[in-house]
């Protein structure tokens, strides 16, 4: 094997940034290093930005950035930095701000020339090597770089200055606010735009490719329980369905890929990601809490096993992804051909071809080119009753011989060289892994996903809490690394709070207030409202952002939101109340641009509406009649209830501050020595109760 001299990123911990390592490109961590070198030498910085299951990343890779005369090339004319955009979101987030604005599009790899200041002065994505097709190839474009930067300098200076100025004058423009908290019509008009885009045919939202977008489902849900609009439900349990039976769905493994680059969800982008499988989850539960459907429940238990086996380190704490590439070709582990179908099930491998859509020449085509692989995507074209009923069995048979080839598959797959697996534990993904997990711990009564969240809830905390409150973003080998920021403080939040309200240990509300008393001291924006995405005392960047927009995960804002008035709602403390509420209204002008871009948040301000519940139960957290008032309300889809348990004995004194909710200060059972309910709707509060119909009855009038 040629002997391959390491670049600067061996000595990070990223894998993606592991991945090019040893390229014979000089590669540069983000840094003062590189700044300073760029100013000395008088050059241009070069600005890669990917993660490390990004496809067309690793294409860049292999079409230039291993190619000697190329890196040759770089040296003589930039200073190359490389960053991993999921452990720097902040300058992720910012230079594509700039791409967009240049270009009017986004994506990864992204690519950017910066001033050694750091101002942006050109920006794209991929770029092949060598143009053609119209298209500019990497080479000329550093050639091009290159005599703008000797000949014209002042002109590409001051075009970037005027860049920056527009996009800070955007902001500032943006964040004007408003006067009035967001309301009811911007519920309407989420769901009108929402209805508006919604494939009726394949289920889902607008056209190819098509993402799984589960937070637009969690509006919807919520809605239906709002206004029992069956129309809301109808686009949720068809988009559900849709996903479950699509090639997008990994039918031998479980879990979902990024998204189908078709809109049938056929042909899907094979990474997975676990924010995704995160969200999903959260969406398939709420579904089966809304309908009873245990497809629905079935389907989320799916993904969690999936995570468990292939996303979870041996101390319960959640990776970050596994790639599309195996051996160099993009879904090579997932798909199958006839011939080892036929090999591998025998007697069941027609049955099986028949119900899964394989074919003898296979049915996964090239996306760019449109030639056949022949390889087989598995799909369900047909529901399982229907492709019973066309095979002649019944569904429970026909399901039960599906499978025992599925796990034949599965097993003779796991001896498949793997998809790299990006083994960086991020702090504010399993903040949503957390939520999902206690969500669906109470929604099925199932002790073993409660331990798994407060295993993983434990992990971080141990490892990524700093002892003054602050958190930290990333951890990889040992290494807890990279100031906490925006999202990592309200995702983790919200995932204490679901697990408190799981598990109903204070220890883990304590923690929520905490975090949360810590986002509001380093990331609000005072009367202007909103927070930003880094701390005051973060690494000064060209530009301080605020992200309200939610893309593949709810943004930050969205999140805060949530947290802050389930906090509240929780607690007491008219702190969260009146952040809440300045959040809200720095949220109005972007909810009247486009409201379903900020579903997140309008799945916070839907519960908001509906008459928000907060039920206390008092008792022995360990009694019968307790747990029997508990789950009550969990089996129910109760989207607007907030639930703390107060053991009986408690005092005003014991921990009053995260235990209390304001309108009671004692708790006592009934003369009868049974759990007690006290319920407060819409600001009413009701005497208590030990009857789970009558408890019920209350939150449902």
């Amino acid at each position: 094997m040629e002997h391959r001299t390491p670049n600067r990123l061996i000595n990070e911990k990223s894998p993606y940034l592991q991945q090019h390592a040893y390229n014979p490109v000089d590669w540069h961590p983000w840094g003062e290093e590189a700044f300073a070198l760029a100013r000395a030498e008088d050059k241009p910085i070069f600005l890669s930005i990917g993660y490390s299951t990004c496809h067309w990343c690793h294409v860049m890779e292999r079409e230039s950035f291993e190619d000697a005369d190329i890196a040759a090339l770089l040296r003589a004319t930039v200073v190359a930095v490389k960053v991993d955009r999921e452990e720097r979101p902040d300058l992720d987030t910012l230079y594509m701000t700039f791409c967009q604005a240049l270009t009017g599009r986004g994506g990864w790899p992204l690519t950017v020339f910066l001033t050694p200041d750091g101002q942006p002065f050109f920006a794209g994505t991929y770029f092949p090597k060598e143009s053609g097709y119209g298209r500019t190839g990497l080479r000329e474009l550093l050639q091009r770089v290159l005599m703008a930067w000797k000949s014209n300098r002042q002109a590409v200076i001051g075009n970037a200055s005027q860049v920056l100025d527009a996009v800070r004058d955007q902001m500032a423009a943006a964040d004007t606010g408003a006067t009035v908290e967001p309301a009811e019509a911007e519920l309407e008009a989420g769901r009108a735009q929402l209805t508006a885009i919604f494939d009726a045919q394949n289920g889902g939202f607008g056209g190819a490719p098509k993402f799984p977008s589960p937070h637009n489902l969690l509006f919807l849900l919520r809605e239906y329980r709002r206004t029992g609009d069956s129309a809301c439900l109808s686009m949720v349990r068809a988009s559900l369905n849709a996903m479950r039976r699509g090639g997008v769905y990994d039918q031998v493994g479980f879990g979902l890929h990024r998204y189908a680059t078709d809109a049938v969800w056929f042909l899907p982008h094979f990474e997975k990601m676990l924010y995704d499988q995160a969200l999903a989850a959260m969406a398939y539960t709420e579904a089966f809490l809304a309908t009873g459907e245990a497809a629905y429940k079935r389907t989320a238990l799916e993904i969690f096993d999936y995570v468990r086996r292939d996303l979870t380190s041996p101390d319960g704490l959640f990776y970050s992804a596994e790639d599309a590439d195996s051996e160099g070709v993009e879904g090579k582990f997932y798909v199958w051909t006839a011939t080892e179908l036929r090999a591998l099930l025998g007697a069941d491998a027609t049955l099986f071809m028949n119900v899964y859509g394989a074919s003898e020449d296979g049915n996964f085509h090239d996306e760019a080119t449109g030639e056949g692989s022949g390889g087989n995507i598995l799909s369900l074209p047909a529901s399982l009753e229907a492709a019973a009923a066309t095979a002649g069995l019944d569904a429970a048979g026909l399901a039960e011989r599906l499978e025992r080839c599925r796990l034949i598959l599965l097993a003779a797959r796991e001896k498949r060289v793997r998809p790299l697996c990006d083994d960086k534990v991020l702090t504010d993904i399993n903040g949503l892994m957390i939520a999902a997990l206690a969500k669906a711990a109470r929604a099925f009564d199932d002790e073993e996903l409660a331990n798994q969240a407060r295993r993983a809830a434990d992990g971080l905390l141990a490892h990524l809490a700093l002892p003054n409150g602050r958190l930290l973003h990333r951890l990889r080998l040992g290494e807890a690394a990279i100031p906490g920021m925006l999202d990592d403080y309200a995702f983790l939040a919200w995932g204490l709070i679901e697990l408190y309200q799981t598990v109903f240990e204070t220890t883990y509300l304590g923690q929520a207030v905490g975090l949360t008393k810590a986002l509001l001291a380093h990331f609000g924006d005072g009367e202007a409202g909103g927070f930003f995405l880094t701390p005051d005392d973060g690494e000064t960047l060209l530009l301080r952002q605020k992200i309200y927009y939610d893309a593949a995960i709810p943004s930050g804002n969205s999140v805060a939101f949530f947290v802050l008035t389930t906090l509240f709602r929780l607690t007491g403390d008219t702190t969260y109340k009146e952040s809440a509420a300045a959040l809200a209204r720095a949220m109005a002008p972007r909810l009247a641009e486009h409201a379903s871009g900020h579903a997140f948040f309008l799945c916070g301000l839907s519960q908001l509406l509906a008459r928000a519940s907060e039920v206390t139960i008092a008792g022995d957290p360990a009694s019968p009649d307790t747990q029997a008032l508990a789950r009550a309300i969990f089996t129910q889809y109760l989207p607007e209830a907030a639930v703390v348990l107060r053991p009986a004995t408690a005092s005003d004194d014991d921990e009053p501050d995260i235990v209390a909710l304001a309108p009671f200060t004692r708790y006592q059972l009934p003369a009868d020595g049974h759990a007690a309910a006290h319920v407060c709707r819409g600001g009413s509060c009701q005497p208590p109760t030990t009857d789970v119909a009558k408890m019920l009855k209350l939150l449902g009038d």
